[in-house]
């Protein structure tokens, strides 16, 4: 399964989305994730709700665990965790797009400050 998985990603590795996996082993997860991993630069990230999907998530490199009926063994080695899987839409798109704002104002502050940090030592060399 990974040496077809591995020759397809190689192949599309601009083209490649979502990877959708099931009736798989939890090494195979975490093996994909990782394969995804190393052949491209984007940011994986792995959904799981019970303890088969724990090494996935904690190979991704964001990880976010649903609690649900095959307990809370995946809520707990994920970065994030949701209740249900609907919540998992308000998770990316609103809580993503304040952290890419908090992010954004951080960078600036860290311009500005660094900024002045420098014309106050260029002003007192000049003394």
């Amino acid at each position: 399964m990974l040496s077809v998985i591995k020759k397809k990603t190689i192949k599309k590795k601009k083209k490649l989305c979502t990877f959708y996996f099931h009736s798989v082993s939890p090494k195979q997860k975490a093996e994909v994730v990782e394969l995804v991993k190393r052949s491209t630069d984007d940011i994986t990230l792995a959904i799981g709700d019970g303890a088969n999907d724990v090494g996935m998530i904690q190979t991704a490199h964001v990880g976010v665990g649903i609690m649900g009926r095959e307990g809370v063994q995946a809520a707990c080695a994920s970065d994030y965790t949701i209740g249900q899987f609907r919540f998992l839409t308000k998770l990316l798109f609103v809580h993503g797009v304040w952290n890419y704002r908090r992010l954004c104002k951080v960078l600036l502050y860290s311009f500005y400050k660094n900024i002045c940090l420098y014309v106050m030592e260029v002003s007192r060399s000049n003394r």
